[in-house]
């Protein structure tokens, strides 16, 4: 289980350094069931809009989901993983953000300390 989701999770950082190729036609390549590329690209586009993100949109063809295993599979897989990327993106964002206020406010301090310790009483 876990080499699956490792091997898929390879499979869209590749899909990231090709270029114009979509997940979708990247996974069809890479011999996953048409039917799992096309619940991944609803999933993830799910998970986008789950995580917050304003372009995603939820979508689901639910009597297919319930009937198809591939489809839904591939659904399930997409919607956590394009949530969890979101949500790593902005827990990324947030520390790059905070560690910058942080050396904002060493510098600050460092400025004010020499001030101090330079003025004349």
């Amino acid at each position: 289980m876990a080499f699956r989701y490792a091997a898929l999770l390879a499979t869209l950082c590749a899909s990231l350094l090709v270029g114009c190729e979509s997940t979708h036609d990247h996974l069809l390549a890479q011999g996953y069931p048409p039917a799992f590329a096309d619940g991944f690209a609803d999933g993830c586009s799910s998970g986008r809009q789950a995580a917050g993100v304003i372009s995603g949109e939820f979508r689901k063809d639910v009597p297919r989901y319930l009937k198809d295993a591939h489809y839904a599979e591939g659904w399930s897989d997409g919607f956590r993983q394009c949530q969890a990327q979101v949500q790593s993106e902005e827990r990324r964002e947030y520390e790059d953000w905070r560690r910058d206020r942080q050396d904002e406010e060493w510098e600050r301090d460092r400025g004010n300390a020499m001030g101090r310790a330079l003025r004349p009483d």
